[in-house]
């Protein structure tokens, strides 16, 4: 839950982030998905599991509006009107935790949870999001950054795998009063990156933040820092406990 007050954490937060993962399917379809889910969690994904207490058999009302203000605006063609009257139209819901993560083992579960994805969506699933940064996917979408991570995990392309992990579960760009921020880059191990919004269009701030975020990847956080004259802050609008606290903290940049 947001909060008010401003909350500090650093790269030793004893705070490890989580995957929620969010599944729709038709009518009497829990069983069936938390049996892919199950398969899957058996198979590669470890330490994740299939939660009971929040699950339905039945229609949940209010996931038309979550999925309606979660929807990624970046991609082009990132859903389909076949992909919201799914959501209106969906009969069960399933709910899958991944383990907790830390920095070195954030992509490693990422990619698993990416891959759960897949199999869930195979076995019937409608819809898919991830609650962790509130960020929803069509179908096509989610196959494609499957796809996206599956070759790149066959060329040992580690760098590609955690970019196609971060476009999966991260959303950019929320608006504030002076950034453009993004949120769900702990997923990937990474810090927030807020970019000013006057160095240029939304489009434009955008494509910096994804840069930003790749040279991170690429080069490490502190070199990315310093090349983008970057600052680091962990201080955040986010409780501790709320799925979007990011430990790693915040890289504001002010200048292209």
């Amino acid at each position: 839950m947001m909060t008010a007050s401003v909350n500090a954490a650093n790269d030793n937060s004893s705070v490890k982030p989580r995957h929620v993962l969010c599944f729709l399917g038709g009518e009497n379809a829990r069983a069936h998905l938390a049996e892919a889910a199950s398969n899957a969690i058996r198979k590669f994904a470890t330490g994740f599991n299939v939660d009971t207490q929040y699950s339905l058999d039945c229609a949940d009302p209010v996931m038309e509006r979550s999925f309606g203000v979660c929807w990624d605006r970046v991609a082009p063609n990132g859903w389909t009107p076949a992909d919201e009257e799914a959501v209106v139209n969906h009969q069960s819901v399933l709910y899958v935790l991944s383990p907790p993560m830390t920095a070195e083992t954030a992509v490693i579960i990422s990619t698993a949870a990416l891959f759960l994805v897949e199999a869930v969506m195979t076995a019937g699933a409608v819809a898919v999001k991830g609650e962790s940064a509130g960020v929803a996917h069509g179908l096509v979408r989610w196959r494609q950054l499957v796809l996206q991570a599956s070759g790149a995990l066959t060329k040992d392309d580690d760098f590609t795998v955690s970019r196609a992990c971060r476009l999966a579960f991260a959303r950019r760009p929320l608006e504030a009063e002076t950034y453009l921020e993004s949120v769900g880059f702990h997923l990937v191990g990474l810090p927030e990156v807020y970019v000013a919004k006057n160095l240029g269009s939304p489009r434009e701030v955008v494509a910096i933040m994804d840069a930003v975020a790749d040279e991170m990847i690429e080069h490490g956080i502190d070199a990315a820092l310093k090349r983008r004259q970057a600052r680091l802050s962990f201080a955040t609008k986010f409780a501790p406990d709320d799925f979007k606290f990011n430990p790693y903290g915040i890289a504001y940049v002010d200048r292209a």
